[in-house]
């Protein structure tokens, strides 16, 4: 049979009653590639049916998805895990025709305005409120509590468009910035909470006995409000957890990515989302191989 005829033989058997054949039927529509999306749009167009439409709509998140797992992988393999891609490919799991020409020139605003500021003889305090006043009043970042109701509070593209992000996703833009001016902040793995720590020169990742003692101060994303070595210590006692020197080793880029998916993927959370849950469950796992 000629592709054409077989795409269109199996387009017309997406409204077949029997999952068992649609289970079949989409497998081999995926099979074709991205190049069939196209036809499945327009086959959706065409469609009264909203049960038929979602089927469509499934079936064009898979060809979506399978490419985006390759971009991952992709990612993976490489040797920097750049923080700026990865979080774009993460939303490209809720966006996937996103153009990222817009999201890069507003980051690179965004750094060129806190780099005009900088200079050498800046204390790391200094640069910290250079770059704070930059994001959250210059830019107006607003920070919200970590919900899951919403997924675009976890995505880069839309925290920029709505100048709205919780401590995660405020953080990872934090982190980008502060990556692409070459200033050394890094996330820590504190319980419960998203923190930045402003790490001494010549700190390295090396897990030592005194980790702590490598960072100058820690940052809240949320806001940028700076906290002191005081303030976490009364942190941890509050919520009655030793003070163990791993959770101040920094994590890497692919660290954060995960758990942003982790994250995220809790906003999917239902019986009827519950597959990107899943997926996106699937995609942190590839990230440890």
């Amino acid at each position: 049979m000629e592709p054409t005829k077989e795409i269109s033989a199996l387009l017309n058997l997406i409204d077949d009653p029997d999952e068992e054949v649609f289970g079949a039927v989409s497998n081999r529509i995926v099979g074709f590639g991205r190049t069939i999306i196209p036809n499945l749009e327009n086959l959706w167009e065409l469609t009264p049916d909203q049960q038929i439409q979602e089927r469509i709509e499934l079936i064009i998140h898979r060809l979506h998805y399978t490419d985006l797992v390759e971009d991952f992988r992709q990612w993976n393999l490489a040797g920097h895990h750049d923080l700026l891609v990865g979080s774009l490919l993460v939303a490209k799991f809720q966006f996937p025709e996103l153009i990222t020409s817009p999201v890069l020139l507003e980051v690179e605003k965004i750094r060129r305005n806190i780099w005009l500021e900088l200079n050498n003889y800046l204390t790391p305090l200094e640069q910290v409120r250079i770059i704070t006043g930059i994001l959250y009043s210059y830019h107006s970042l607003k920070g919200t509590e970590i919900a899951y109701s919403d997924i675009n509070e976890f995505l880069l593209n839309k925290i920029l468009e709505s100048k709205k992000g919780n401590q995660l996703s405020n953080g990872i833009l934090y982190l980008i910035l502060c990556d692409l001016l070459d200033i050394p902040v890094k996330a820590i793995g504190v319980p419960r909470q998203f923190v930045l720590a402003y790490f001494k020169q010549g700190y390295n990742n090396e897990l030592s006995s005194n980790q702590l003692d490598k960072v100058e101060f820690f940052i809240d994303p949320t806001s940028g409000m700076v906290f002191t070595h005081k303030d976490i210590e009364n942190y941890f006692k509050r919520i009655s957890v030793p003070l163990v020197d791993s959770y101040f080793k920094p994590l890497n880029n692919k660290m954060v990515i995960q758990h942003l998916l982790e994250e995220a993927s809790k906003c999917f959370d239902n019986e009827k989302e519950y597959y990107k849950k899943e997926e996106m469950q699937v995609i942190v796992k590839l990230l440890d191989e």
